[in-house]
């Protein structure tokens, strides 16, 4: 199989995988400057670095993975629900994954939010795909 093939057949999956990596970095990145310099508690700081990350994950993935097609204002305020509202299910995952495996079990904060970002781009490509960006 060549390259254009494959560029092809994973068209959604390359740039969701690349902006997946980049909304990594920034939930981590803003979760180490909000719990670590900033001496913030833990789940103030992943909940900090949440919403920064799925902000920028909504602009990504909007405009260059899934390509919406959403133009009305009401198709946009309904798909950025959407979005928030898939995110905020996967959220709770990364808040659990971080509440058990650092706060009760004291496990390394940086290699938990790591180990769960990857869980939940897994999942939140999965609702993106099925739920949110669907073609008409």
């Amino acid at each position: 199989m060549n390259l254009k093939k494959i560029i092809q057949k994973y068209k959604d999956v390359i740039p969701y995988l690349f902006f997946g990596v980049c909304t990594t970095l920034v939930n981590v990145v803003v979760y180490w400057v909000c719990a670590h310099p900033f001496n913030f508690n833990i789940m103030v700081s992943t909940i900090i670095a949440w919403v920064l990350a799925v902000l920028f994950a909504y602009i990504t993935n909007r405009k260059w993975v899934f390509h919406s097609e959403a133009k009305t204002r009401k198709e946009i305020i309904k798909e950025i629900v959407s979005f928030f509202g898939c995110r905020l299910a996967t959220g709770v995952v990364d808040w659990a994954c971080m509440f058990i495996f650092v706060k009760i079990l004291g496990w390394n904060d940086v290699v938990i939010k790591f180990a769960a970002n990857v869980l939940v781009i897994i999942l939140n490509y999965i609702a993106s795909k099925l739920l949110i960006f669907r073609k008409k």
